[in-house]
């Protein structure tokens, strides 16, 4: 198996890297920023021209290709140049270049927007995304979904929900209260956040590694988009207090900070994980006191 990773030095691209060569892929690391070793390429999805990625996935002929590339946070046109620009190149030179070869796109639980509370989500509501964030994502997912639809192409979007663990990026709200945990335990004082009381479905970074590697190797692909998450909802506030206390904290933690744009219309999210299972036999592994033991551990 010859898998073309984008986003390889990112952190989900690390994750899905060590679990693809774990189980015998021959993995080729593509990053913007690659080192210049054995096994890596430099190109950059957003700026590079589709004649050098045809040139590189043709030069290849992979067997899947997986796409961890993607922007949290940013101008409107920087999110659609990170969030549907690589999509669309990828939808194309893939065509061209290897038309047997399958793609695993990442998509985000922010694509649903606002959902009933108390209710798990499926892939089959009706998405109603609330930042531009999530409007990128959904189209990103839906010119996959078209595509595999029209039969131009074998694929499938991972609609990833809240992935945590080892090397979180601090444009989470996980990963802003570990880092505002270990300034205050280094200088003193409490830690100010914003508000915490929404709930999330929080997944491992290992077992969202995990589903790239199921999606990437199955036999067949049943959906075009399938839920990776936990299944369960958890409320910010209690998760941030899991971590405070891994980290031995006792100050407090004020929730003053202004509201992040990106979810705070969405007050409730949960995963229905029924089709990935059914279709990749995918569950996940880790439980949450782990994977905020390893938020800790890696800050």
């Amino acid at each position: 198996m010859k898998v073309v990773l984008f986003g390889a030095s990112g952190y989900l691209g690390r994750a899905a890297d060590e679990v693809l060569r774990a189980r015998g892929a021959r993995v080729v690391r593509v990053s913007r920023t690659a080192p210049r070793d054995n096994g890596w390429v430099r190109h950059d999805l957003m700026r590079d021209g589709t004649d050098e990625l045809v040139s590189l996935l043709g030069s290849i002929v992979p067997d899947a290709v997986v796409n961890c590339t993607g922007l949290l946070d940013g101008t409107t046109a920087e999110l659609v140049a990170a969030n549907v620009t690589p999509t669309a190149a990828l939808l194309d030179a893939i065509q061209v270049a290897a038309p047997s070869a399958r793609l695993v796109a990442l998509g985000s639980a922010a694509e649903y927007g606002p959902v009933p509370h108390g209710s798990a989500v499926a892939e089959n509501a009706a998405p109603n995304p609330t930042s531009c964030y999530g409007i990128t994502k959904l189209a990103s997912t839906l010119l996959v979904r078209d595509a595999v639809v029209a039969g131009r192409l074998d694929g499938v979007v991972l609609r990833v929900f809240n992935p945590i663990g080892a090397d979180l990026p601090y444009g989470t709200v996980l990963g802003r209260a570990a880092e505002a945990i270990r300034t205050a335990l280094r200088k003193g004082g409490d830690i100010t956040l914003g508000p915490l009381g929404a709930y999330r479905d929080f997944v491992d970074v290992a077992d969202v590694a995990g589903a790239i590697a199921d999606a990437a190797f199955a036999p067949a692909l049943p959906e075009p988009v399938l839920n990776v998450g936990s299944g369960r909802a958890v409320a910010v506030r209690d998760v941030v207090a899991m971590l405070a206390e891994v980290a031995g904290f006792r100050g407090e933690v004020r929730e003053s900070d202004p509201v992040h744009s990106r979810s705070s219309a969405v007050t409730w999210i949960a995963a229905d994980t029924t089709r990935v299972s059914r279709a990749l036999g995918w569950s996940p592994h880790q439980d949450l006191t782990t994977s905020v033991q390893a938020v800790w551990q890696n800050v």
